[in-house]
C-alpha cells in the first residue's frame, strides 16, 4: 500500500478500506480525526479573539471587563506553550497556543489603551512579563521549576476567569465580552480534550482542557443569562 503522509496526518489507512469499500476501523479512523480536528483548531486560533479585539475597537470601552483575568490569561498561555515546545509535542496538539498568546498580548495592550491612566502595578507587571516571558520560552529554567510552573498554569487559567466570572455575576451584565470569542474557547477546550488523548498527551494537559471546558462554559452561559433583550419600538398610533 502506497503511504500518503500530510502534516502528520496517515491517510493511507483510512483511503485503503474506503478504497476496498469497508469503513475504516476505530484505530484507523480516530488518530486520523484528531490529526484533523488538532489543525482545525490552531486553524481557528488565529482569529478567536478578534471579535473582542474589533468589540473593544469599536465601543471604545472595556466596560464589564477584568484586567487581571486577562493578565493571568497571558502568563498562562506563555507557560503552556513553553511548556509544550519543551516536551516536544506535535504542532497539531498545541499549535493554538502560539496564536492565543499573541492575541491576547494584543488584547491586552488594547485593554491598557483604554483603561488610562495606567497604575503604577500595572507598569510593572507589565515590565516584569516581559523581562521573564523570554527565559520561560526558551526552557532556560530548571526542569523541576518548569515542571512547578505548568502544573500552576492550571490554577493561573482557573483564576483568570474567576475575576471575570464574577464581574459578570456582580453586575448581572458581561459587559463588552463577545458571545463568539467565548464560544469558541468553549468549544475549542471541548475538541482539544479528545485531541490530547489520541495524542497520549501528559494527563496534565488534559487537565487544563477540562478546567477550560467549566470556567469557558460558565462564561458563555452568562452571556447568554444576562443578554439583555433588543428594545422594543413603539408603535405610535394617530
Amino acid at each position: 500500500m502506497v503511504e500518503l503522509k500530510f502534516l502528520g496526518m496517515d491517510f493511507s489507512c483510512a483511503l485503503g478500506s474506503l478504497s476496498r469499500g469497508e469503513f475504516p476501523e476505530k484505530d484507523c479512523l480516530l488518530p486520523l480525526i484528531s490529526k484533523l480536528l488538532g489543525y482545525c483548531i490552531v486553524a481557528a486560533s488565529t482569529t478567536v479573539k478578534l471579535p473582542q479585539i474589533l468589540i473593544i475597537l469599536k465601543h471604545k470601552s472595556i466596560r464589564g471587563l477584568s484586567v487581571v483575568a486577562f493578565e493571568l490569561e497571558v502568563v498562562g498561555y506563555t507557560i503552556a506553550l513553553a511548556y509544550c515546545l519543551h516536551k516536544g509535542l506535535p504542532f497539531s496538539a498545541y499549535g493554538e497556543l502560539a496564536f492565543l498568546l499573541v492575541q491576547a498580548i494584543i488584547l491586552v495592550a488594547i485593554i491598557y489603551y483604554f483603561s488610562q491612566p495606567m497604575g503604577t502595578k500595572t507598569r510593572i507587571r507589565a515590565l516584569i512579563y516581559c523581562a521573564v516571558a523570554p527565559t520561560i520560552l526558551a526552557g532556560q529554567i530548571d526542569p523541576l521549576l518548569f515542571e512547578a510552573l505548568y502544573a500552576s498554569q492550571h490554577a493561573i487559567f482557573f483564576f483568570a476567569r474567576v475575576p471575570q466570572i464574577w464581574e459578570n455575576f456582580k453586575n448581572k451584565s458581561t459587559g463588552e465580552l463577545s458571545l463568539l470569542t467565548s464560544l469558541m474557547n468553549f468549544g475549542g477546550s471541548m475538541v482539544r480534550v479528545f485531541t490530547s488523548m489520541q495524542e497520549k498527551a501528559p494527563m496534565s494537559v488534559i487537565l487544563g482542557s477540562v478546567i477550560g471546558i467549566m470556567t469557558n462554559g460558565t462564561i458563555l452561559s452568562q452571556i447568554i443569562l444576562y443578554q439583555k433583550p433588543p428594545a422594543k419600538k413603539e408603535n405610535k398610533t394617530d
